[in-house]
């Protein structure tokens, strides 16, 4: 039997892509601990962006590519993911224990905001990553009922939180803190004073990804937040209705104003399906996110149905991706959210927690 040639090898592995970046995981300097033994071959693909639900088909095109080298018999394969820290707005410093927060925004509410940024934490988590949730929203905060979280948070020291746990998510919300019925009659200023230390003052614990379920709108404490919160880049979300889209465009631009990527537009709502007849139904408009997007030069992350499910599983604190998660709607939400971390693991890293702390001290 001849012996395995390393090049014959990784030209093989070359021609394997990574569907989502077009690329091949050798060119991409990802494959990882290459071992050969005699006609045993094993080595790591370290990716950049969470894909669980991806990683069997990788795994046997990988091994099927390394198969058609001569001599080679079995083969092992470890698939690791890998979320670095990513640039944000010049002059922001990163949250300590958060590599990266999304902003989730509508110019609106009503737009299905909050189960949007539910259901993409839930699909990232889903998919292999460390996943937080903030409610941003103080004076309508939902993401306590809608992952069917009771109580308060502890706090050991009386200075910081913990975040609540439920789905393998941690989450913060004013929502924890004061009755359901309460209304927060707090004017702007006193809002994001809460939001800022509802951020900073929670302990979360190494997440690769912090949801922010943004307010609607862009007043004070969403612009105020977005100038201030090390925000790796923002999700807008819209329905194809064209009074929603015009608010939705409002939200775009301010992040824009204040150096915050865009990574996309999610169109919810798009279509509805009769579960009687069948009968499929553009109740808001067709494709007007999928038209503003091109507008504005930015992605089209994908379309979400009007469906009574979603509402009925987020209203019950098991979100679709939770509660069918092998279902297309959860599908829907998994493609979104792997298309929005293949997006951020291509940014620039940031790099400032590299630079070592310098001190000037005056000389004797």
């Amino acid at each position: 039997m001849p012996a395995v040639q390393e090049n014959a090898l990784l030209e093989a592995l070359k021609t394997v892509t990574d569907p989502h970046t077009g690329r091949d995981f050798v060119s991409g300097k990802q494959i990882r601990n290459l071992r050969i033994e005699g006609g045993d071959v094993a080595f790591d693909v370290e990716m950049g962006y969470p894909a669980k639900s991806q990683h069997a088909a990788l795994r046997a095109a990988l091994v099927a590519a390394a198969r058609t080298v001569p001599g080679v018999g079995n083969v092992s394969v470890a698939i690791n993911t890998k979320v670095t820290a990513h640039a944000v707005q010049r002059g922001v410093q990163l949250l300590p224990g958060v590599k990266n927060i999304i902003a989730v925004a509508s110019g609106k509410g009503g737009v299905g905001k909050s189960t949007t940024a539910v259901n993409l934490a839930l699909a990232l988590s889903a998919e292999g990553a460390s996943v937080g949730i903030l409610d941003a929203d103080i004076y309508g905060p939902s993401q306590p009922m809608m992952m069917g979280i009771e109580g308060q948070p502890e706090s050991t020291d009386g200075k910081t939180m913990a975040p609540m746990e439920n789905h393998g998510v941690q989450v913060m919300s004013i929502g924890f803190m004061v009755a359901p019925d309460q209304a927060m009659i707090w004017r702007g200023p006193m809002a994001t004073q809460a939001l800022d230390q509802l951020l900073r003052q929670t302990n979360w614990h190494d997440l690769d990804y912090l949801i922010v379920d943004m307010p609607p709108g862009t007043g004070d404490i969403a612009l105020t937040f977005s100038q201030r919160v090390p925000l790796t880049g923002a999700i807008i979300v819209t329905t194809p209705q064209d009074i929603a889209l015009i608010d939705a465009k409002k939200g775009l631009t301010m992040f824009e104003k204040v150096g915050v990527p865009i990574l996309g537009i999610v169109e919810n709502m798009a279509v509805h399906v009769c579960t009687n007849c069948g009968h499929v139904e553009h109740i808001f408009g067709a494709e007007g996110g999928k038209r503003m997007a091109a507008e504005y030069k930015v992605d089209y992350l994908g379309a979400l149905p009007l469906t009574m499910k979603i509402r009925e599983q987020a209203d019950s604190g098991r979100p679709t991706v939770v509660a069918e998660p092998d279902g297309e709607i959860a599908a829907l939400y998994k493609q979104v959210a792997r298309t929005v971390a293949v997006k951020i693991a291509a940014k620039a890293k940031d790099f400032s927690s590299k630079f070592p702390t310098i001190t000037v001290s005056k000389g004797t």
